[in-house]
């Protein structure tokens, strides 16, 4: 494996985290930024100014970075053409990236890259065949069948947050012209709309006495007082779980996994999301797979993408061909 310092970059619906990574995989800076109502150009310039405050602030030359980006590619080009929430359209992002530090950079999807982190070193080590959902605010998805990233024939597939569960249902978010996808109905943002709903029509519990003093309803508020006990709260967590349950029958049924990973910041909520999930699991999905399989929680958690990215960056630097986007500098 290359010495020296590489940058893991994992982008999400909400914030960017970042973090320069070590040969032995060690994490020493880390940058955290939001990215709510940023313009495309201001995007890349913030992910830019992120990439050089690492920088300084380890001292020692960066050889690479890796980024896990929430976007469909295509190969044939190069470019990230189309993100659901965050303003990525038809940008060839890995030049773009490369032109302005540097620097190589390879990038990837970012559930591809939580997928590379859990089933290298995480609580899918050791399995060939592995489905991967990262629940944030959308739900990113990522594969590993027979040992390899499966990331479709042009590298726009594996976008498992978007599979239909309710024919008739509600739009999708952002960019997505789709009703009734997976992201609808057990995201971090399907679980703050359900906590919304319920609340209104029961206040008198911790939930509401917290938004009665001006606390901001989000997921992990909800995750803090369900924990706590509230039934408001374990309520709609058990409503997402439950729904998360039926995308994860689709994945059984059609993959046979032999682990199905949960990560993202709503896997904060354990046991209380994913019992629900396996519950209906066990009750729709079909023999021998849903026997066999087992629905853990990211043993990363929400530093899998960027330490995944980093892992991508070492893999090209090591000249390991991954089937993700490269670029390096002119010579």
């Amino acid at each position: 494996m290359a010495e020296g310092y590489v940058i893991g970059v994992d982008l999400g619906g909400t914030k960017l985290l970042a973090g320069a990574v070590g040969a032995d995989l060690s994490v020493i800076h880390r940058t955290n930024r939001l990215v709510y109502g940023l313009s495309q150009d201001e995007l890349v310039q913030m992910i830019a100014d992120a990439m050089e405050e690492i920088r300084v602030a380890i001292g020692a030359p960066i050889e690479a970075i890796g980024f896990g980006i929430p976007c469909t590619f295509d190969s044939r080009t190069g470019m990230a053409v189309q993100a659901v929430n965050v303003p990525l359209k038809d940008i060839a992002f890995a030049d773009v990236m490369t032109e302005r530090l540097g620097i190589p950079v390879v990038v990837d999807n970012d559930a591809n890259c939580h997928t590379v982190c859990e089933s290298r070193l995480g609580i899918a080590q050791g399995a060939t065949d592995v489905t991967l959902l990262t629940l944030g605010t959308g739900i990113g998805g990522g594969l590993l069948l027979r040992g390899e990233i499966y990331r479709g024939w042009i590298n726009g597939g594996a976008e498992m947050g978007h599979m239909v569960v309710e024919m008739n249902g509600r739009p999708c978010q952002g960019n997505c012209p789709n009703w009734g996808c997976l992201e609808s109905v057990a995201s971090g943002s399907a679980l703050v709309r359900e906590a919304s709903l319920a609340v209104a029509r029961r206040p008198d519990t911790a939930l509401g006495q917290a938004l009665e003093e001006g606390r901001e309803l989000t997921g992990p508020l909800i995750t803090e007082l369900a924990t706590g006990g509230d039934p408001v709260a374990r309520g709609a967590i058990e409503t997402i779980g439950r729904a998360l349950g039926v995308g994860i029958t689709n994945l059984v049924n059609i993959f046979n996994p032999q682990v199905v990973v949960i990560g993202g910041g709503v896997i904060a909520a354990g046991e209380l999301l994913l019992a629900p999930a396996r519950e209906v699991m066990m009750e729709r999905a079909l023999a021998p797979g849903k026997d066999v399989v087992r629905v853990e929680a990211a043993r990363f958690g929400p530093e899998a993408g960027m330490i995944g990215a980093g892992l991508l960056a070492r893999d090209m630097l090591d000249g390991i061909v991954t089937g993700a986007i490269e670029a390096r500098p002119p010579t």
